[in-house]
């Protein structure tokens, strides 16, 4: 027994890694120039589908080691980060349910990688396509087997960048890269909701793994439990597209169908339904969540039936069709009926793999009439119109949310222009990322009119004229004092000083370091 225990702990690790290695190999080979254009095509082939049907068959020696010997249950192979009281470890929590899917995700992904070799051969971006499938597979075990939060969100992120960079595949097409943002912006939110529940996790329960969380929920206050499982289910209802998230999946459909099938019909879209699942003994101390989860995906049920009966095709009809079902499984989950659910996700995930996959073949035995309006949609035209309008959901997201962005983005520009510039003496219209690479600019510039520079030089209003009258002080006293008595060597070091200023705040300017500043905000407040 311990030692077929030792034999699991060397290998399991393989299972989601295995393909992330073939994704790397990729990867390394493309920008190298050794698997590029047709000619690497058979090189590719052979690695994705290579560590794809190496990592299937560890999952059914370890299916094979449950039915023989024993289930696993939870592995702790190693220690990844600790920190203080923070301790995350390499862990992996193969019970049945766990194996059940893996088993799912491995044996669907091999197919899929498989069968798009046929079906991308000579496309432009073969490589990309195939690197991001690989990704995508060990993106999706990882989060199926993992034994603590952390490393489940470390899938649930790769999963969606990998759904980013399949949706924007053919990247020259606008409608294709606005759709991923939009979705890549989407799952954010529910990203948020699992970023708050691990810091919860350990917070309430000075843990972050599985069995641990799940075991020690029943010593929670209501409320502590009631923000725990909140904060899971956002995470699952953005991922899995329930109202009011649901909209992003249709948008999903920019991809090639192979990626369409894995993510959006078969594997990525029950990633919600598993965590909901696996969080059972969480949702069952918490009536209220249960209530929620019941009648969100209620919700879903109605939007995607309706939304349905208004496609004209196959993708769409599909689509809406897996809104549904999945909303059916929450809905299940809701009422209680967690293995009746788990049934659902299994054999509806198999299905609709199927489906998709055979929808391109199936569009040349259809009649192409126009699909005839359904006899209730007939009857009552406001319901007709909310269908094709599909409940309005994407313009409400954009009056709630991306509106007042934008306003506050319009507002703060123009607070920069009227009210910064003004008090370093800078013209209203400015071209630079900032007010003082703007001033800069300005004052390095060897051509232009000698009047207009003079006038970026001198002060409006009084604070234009005291800032004027402190920035004359301070030149006199660094011409005459500071720099005649430290000759041109402290000269330039205050260039040098300024440059690397310069830069500093040119780069503190770009969203990405903005939100760094942010961020230990947040935590100084928590």
């Amino acid at each position: 027994m311990n030692e077929a225990n030792s034999a699991l702990r060397a290998f399991v690790w393989l299972i989601p890694f295995l393909p992330m290695f073939g994704a790397l190999a990729i990867g390394i080979g493309f920008v190298s120039g050794k698997n590029r254009g047709e000619s690497g095509e058979k090189q590719t082939t052979l690695i994705a589908n290579g560590t794809a049907l190496l990592s299937l068959l560890i999952v059914l020696a370890v299916d094979l080691h449950a039915i023989v010997i024993a289930v696993p249950g939870q592995l702790e192979l190693a220690r990844w980060f600790s920190s203080g009281d923070y301790q995350v470890n390499l862990s992996f929590n193969l019970d049945i349910f766990a194996l059940v899917m893996m088993t799912l995700v491995a044996v669907i992904s091999v197919l899929m990688i498989r069968f798009s070799v046929n079906y991308m051969h000579r496309e432009a971006g073969y490589q990309r396509f195939f690197m991001i499938m690989n990704l995508f597979m060990g993106a999706m075990l990882l989060i199926v087997m993992s034994g603590n939060v952390v490393l489940t969100f470390t899938g649930w992120e790769l999963a969606g960048v990998s759904s980013y960079l399949l949706i924007a595949y053919v990247y020259d097409r606008p409608i294709a890269v606005k759709n991923a943002t939009r979705v890549f912006v989407t799952n954010r939110i529910g990203d948020a909701g699992f970023i708050i529940a691990i810091f919860l996790s350990f917070h309430l329960l000075k843990t972050l793994e599985w069995t641990e969380i799940l075991a020690g929920s029943s010593s929670l206050t209501p409320l502590g439990n009631n923000i725990l499982a909140a904060s899971f289910l956002l995470a699952a209802i953005a991922k899995s597209a329930q109202v009011p998230f649901a909209p992003w999946i249709s948008r999903a459909l920019e991809g090639p169908t192979p990626s369409s099938a894995i993510f959006y019909g078969s594997l990525m879209v029950h990633a919600g339904v598993y965590l909901i699942i696996r969080l059972q003994p969480v949702l069952e101390n918490s009536p209220i969540i249960m209530s929620a989860l019941a009648f969100i995906g209620l919700l879903t049920v109605v939007y995607g039936f309706f939304s349905n009966l208004v496609q004209t095709d196959v993708k769409s009809n599909l689509i809406f069709s897996t809104t549904s079902q999945v909303g059916l499984m929450f809905f299940s989950c809701g009422m209680g009926w967690f293995e009746l659910a788990s049934w659902h996700l299994v054999l509806h995930a198999i299905w609709r793999a199927y489906q998709f996959l055979h929808a391109p073949a199936m569009m040349h035995l259809m009649d192409r009439k126009t699909r005839p309006v359904h006899p209730l949609l007939k009857r009552q035209g406001w319901l007709y119109t909310a269908s094709l309008q599909r409940f309005w959901l994407d313009p409400m997201a954009d009056w709630l949310l991306v509106k007042p962005i934008k306003s506050i983005a319009h507002d703060t520009e123009r607070f920069d222009e009227k009210v910064i510039n003004r008090l370093v003496g800078l013209p209203e219209q400015t071209s630079a990322i900032t007010s003082i690479a703007d001033w800069e600019l300005h004052k390095s510039s060897t051509t232009g009119n000698e009047a207009e520079k003079k006038e970026v030089s001198r002060g409006h209003g009084l604070a234009g004229k005291l800032l004027e009258s402190l920035a004359d002080m301070l030149f006199w006293f660094e011409e005459h004092l500071v720099l005649k008595s430290g000759g041109e060597g402290l000269l330039k070091l205050l260039n040098l000083i300024g440059h690397y200023l310069l830069q500093i705040e040119e780069l503190l300017s770009q969203p990405r370091y903005l939100m760094l500043l942010i961020l230990p905000t947040f935590v100084i407040i928590i």
